[in-house]
């Protein structure tokens, strides 16, 4: 049998994003939002999480192209004076890759993200990160002692066939083969230790090599050819305008994607392929 989960990132992020996913949620198929606890709306969101319920909320962790949750004095090696992590994903997986000093900077305030949350009354279901960096061996590392210990049961483990991306999708190929290459070998070093402590993940998740192009058109080709068992596709929608989200993401095409969690044609071609729509906890929508 054949189930996906309809996720959305970046959860808190905007207005324009947060409107989007409670949209996304109450006319279409999205099953789960990943939050951003030091995004400017993470209030706004955490409101929205709260009237409806039966939305499943997970940590989309932040540490890079993203603000801090504790003050910058408490990790000044990780942020600037104004709480800014680094905006270059390269440099900031390096750094905490090679300077061993950071360990303790980056396990107290991947902490204090979840903690965040789980004061605002947010029960969070799964784990996902910005810019997938919750694969970064060190971030993993931890991770791996922190979920067990606040109750996450799930993990996005971005692993993606890249063949069956560039049939319906041959833009950026080279860069696809590069992170194809890198997410395999992240998604390979870490799949044992989750098997080992319990935490559940997909067997597929859409949405890594096509980031920001989650269209309506994209969805209903790959459906057709899913695997087996539990696949994850996350998607970034948003409503225009928001000044936000175009800084941030100015090629995304954020209104194109929820335009696609919302198509009626997406949707029925679902219940013709008899493929389940569910959330983490296995709770079927549709």
């Amino acid at each position: 049998m054949k189930q996906i989960i309809i996720t959305s990132d970046d959860f808190g992020l905007s207005s324009g994003v947060n409107r989007a996913v409670e949209q996304a949620w109450k006319n279409g198929l999205l099953t789960c939002a990943s939050i951003m606890p030091g995004a400017a709306k993470f209030d706004e969101a955490v409101k929205i999480g709260r009237r409806n319920p039966g939305l499943q909320i997970g940590l989309h962790l932040t540490l890079v192209q993203g603000r801090s949750v504790l003050p910058p004095a408490d990790i000044p090696a990780l942020v600037n004076a104004a709480g800014h992590f680094t905006d270059n994903p390269v440099r900031g997986g390096m750094q905490y890759f090679l300077d061993r000093g950071l360990y303790c900077q980056l396990k107290r305030e991947i902490e204090a993200q979840i903690k965040k949350v789980l004061s605002a009354g947010i029960p969070l279901s799964h784990i996902d990160g910005h810019l997938n960096i919750h694969l970064h061996p060190t971030v993993f590392r931890i991770l791996c002692e922190l979920m067990p210990r606040y109750g996450i049961t799930s993990f996005r483990l971005a692993q993606e066939r890249l063949s069956h991306n560039l049939r319906f999708d041959s833009q950026r190929k080279f860069g696809k083969v590069i992170e194809s290459l890198i997410f395999k070998k992240l998604t390979d070093q870490a799949r044992p230790e989750l098997d080992r402590i319990g935490i559940r993940y997909a067997a597929e998740v859409k949405g890594v090599l096509n980031s920001g192009r989650m269209t309506e058109e994209y969805i209903l080709n790959i459906i057709d050819d899913l695997q087996e068992g539990v696949t994850e596709i996350y998607f970034h929608p948003g409503i225009m305008p928001d000044a936000e989200i175009s800084r941030l993401m100015p090629e995304y095409r954020h209104q194109e994607e929820l335009a696609a969690i919302t198509s009626q044609t997406v949707r029925q071609k679902l219940i013709d392929l008899k493929i389940q729509v569910q959330n983490y906890r296995g709770e079927i929508k549709c």
